[in-house]
């Protein structure tokens, strides 16, 4: 099953960008990490916070402001794999498999 692209909530204003880059800020991965495992959670109902990262690479830095979405996988292994974009560009992708998937969201 591949999901609709969800939206990530990154306010321009996240304290995160006051320390990443000083005069050139941009979204730290963990935070677009961070948000895309809390909105994929949400989507399938269970608690993937703790979690085994598969593979995650960051391809594109985000900048300030800029809308960012998650969409993500079911894999028949029990992985959930995952891509970061805005609008047409992809800033992220990897894979994670829950620790505990019977744990609700």
């Amino acid at each position: 099953m591949i999901s609709a692209w969800i939206a990530l909530p990154i306010a321009a204003d996240h304290p995160a960008f006051s320390g990443h880059f000083p005069g050139a800020p941009i979204v730290p991965g963990v935070v677009l990490l961070d948000e895309a495992l809390f909105a994929i959670g949400n989507a399938i109902g269970k608690n993937v916070s703790a979690c085994q990262i598969g593979a995650l690479k960051f391809l594109s830095p985000v900048a300030p402001g800029e809308p960012v979405q998650v969409q993500y996988a079911m894999q028949a292994n029990g992985a959930i794999r995952f891509d970061i974009a805005s609008a047409a560009r992809k800033v992220a992708t990897g894979s994670i498999r829950a620790l505990d998937a019977e744990s609700p969201a």
